[in-house]
């Protein structure tokens, strides 16, 4: 591929990323004048460790970023449901591991602050983070502000008591090794690097990865399910989503996916429906 066969591969990736070329360079820890130089051909042979660093921040692998065709034997356990599903988006929160109600006791115990206060405060501005509309640092700030407490390290509440559900994840491997997956979240930044790190979710290569906070949008607007579908790469009634919220399934049904309720308090009950649902054809 010439340079500038590359740096359109390199353009149209970040583009379906939904990233502006300085959110890429702040990620990649890259200069704003290489990044641009790169996308319009400038550069001939751009260093391997500058693609890998692109690929990392835009979660995908380095053949997919330089538009390199998936081998024969990448499709190898590549399979279809009865009822057409060839790509598979998990939630994560309260899907592969527990929701929130363990982090916001330990707060609630810490502050001193009421359980229904700490809730109140945390969802006022959970949306706003979640988008990167927020950052982290004024996220913990202002729930600090209203727990009338000095500071709060929101991230390490979340990582140090986040539970994963075993059945859950155990199924998510099982349909790696047979669909495309990938993760679907709503969630803050950074997060999802430090648990798939901690390995408190399974390490495994996921197809695609949205999280919310890079890509700019929540479930249930319709914006986070265009972009899904999009770098999953087929069409929507080919794809299944696997969430515990209601009104996040109802969005992606009206878009055309296929999909499927996920209860944690009856989480044996509800894989074992999974699991038949994901039975190949």
């Amino acid at each position: 591929m010439d340079e500038r066969g590359l740096g359109k591969h390199l353009q149209l990736a970040r583009q379906n990323a939904g990233l502006t070329q300085q959110q890429l360079c702040s990620r990649a820890n890259l200069s704003f004048s290489t990044l641009t130089k790169i996308e319009r051909g400038a550069i001939k042979s751009p260093s391997i460790f500058t693609v890998q660093a692109i690929a990392g921040a835009l979660n995908v692998s380095l053949d997919e970023l330089i538009g390199q065709p998936k081998s024969k034997a990448e499709d190898r356990n590549y399979q279809v449901t009865k009822t057409g599903v060839k790509f598979v988006y998990f939630d994560v929160n309260g899907c592969l591991v527990y929701f929130y109600q363990r982090a916001f006791d330990k707060l609630a115990l810490d502050t001193g602050a009421q359980l229904e206060t700490v809730e109140s405060a945390f969802w006022h501005f959970n949306d706003q983070v979640c988008r990167g509309e927020l950052s982290l640092s004024d996220f913990n700030h202002e729930l600090a502000k209203r727990l009338s407490v000095d500071s709060i390290n929101w991230p390490k509440y979340y990582l140090d008591t986040v539970e994963p559900i075993k059945e859950m994840q155990e199924l998510l491997v099982w349909a790696s090794q047979r669909y495309r997956v990938g993760l679907l979240s709503n969630i803050m930044p950074g997060l999802l690097s430090s648990m798939r790190r901690n390995k408190q979710l399974p390490d495994i290569d996921y197809d695609v990865i949205i999280d919310s906070s890079e890509v700019g949008a929540i479930k249930p607007e319709a914006k986070i399910y265009e972009i899904a579908q999009h770098r999953a790469g087929f069409p929507t009634e080919q794809i299944l989503l696997i969430d515990d919220g209601r009104v996040n399934l109802m969005a992606a049904e009206r878009l055309g996916w296929h999909v499927l309720s996920f209860d944690d308090s009856r989480s044996e009950e509800a894989v074992n429906r999974a699991k038949q649902a994901l039975e190949p054809a």
